[in-house]
């Protein structure tokens, strides 16, 4: 038999709003649950580009800016897949705009290496610290110059 655990990890990995919402309303406890891998329940949402899970488990009480194994949160993995509505709803909700990874790499780095402009706006509107450096002395201007990405470069300078 699985474990609630589980059962409600595989819930937001096929998109059953219906049984997320049973299972958090046994028990509440599992909106901040880490997975096997260490994923919590909002960055798997957000992994899976599943908008209503991560509403779902917003209103919750998820952590917003709980971090997996390597340190990631949810905004730092949505920032280099380019959703822009998931940004913007975890940016509405508090998310830590500067939070760094185990490499020191933020949501704007990640946007800026991935050249997800649209998002690399967004978090610059909400304040995204543009002096960080990662753990190898890059900051986002860096890659952006490296890569290429020169309307990118220009918002950074």
């Amino acid at each position: 038999m699985k474990k609630d655990t589980d059962v409600f990890f595989e819930a937001i990995r096929v998109g059953d709003k219906d049984r997320l919402k049973a299972l958090i309303s046994i028990n509440p406890n599992l909106v901040n649950q880490k997975d096997a891998r260490g994923f919590t329940p909002l960055i798997l949402a957000t992994y899976f580009d599943n908008e209503e899970a991560t509403r779902i488990l917003i209103e919750n009480n998820a952590d917003i800016n709980a971090k997996d194994g390597s340190g990631n949160t949810a905004l730092i993995g949505v920032s280099f897949k380019g959703n822009l509505s998931l940004t913007t709803t975890l940016l509405a909700h508090d998310a830590n705009v500067n939070a760094v990874n185990k490499d020191g790499t933020t949501a704007l780095i990640f946007a800026t290496q991935y050249n997800k402009i649209d998002i690399v706006k967004l978090l610059l509107e909400h304040d995204a610290d543009k002096s960080i450096e990662d753990n190898s002395g890059k900051t986002a201007l860096t890659y952006a110059s490296e890569k290429g990405c020169i309307e990118i470069a220009g918002l950074l300078k």
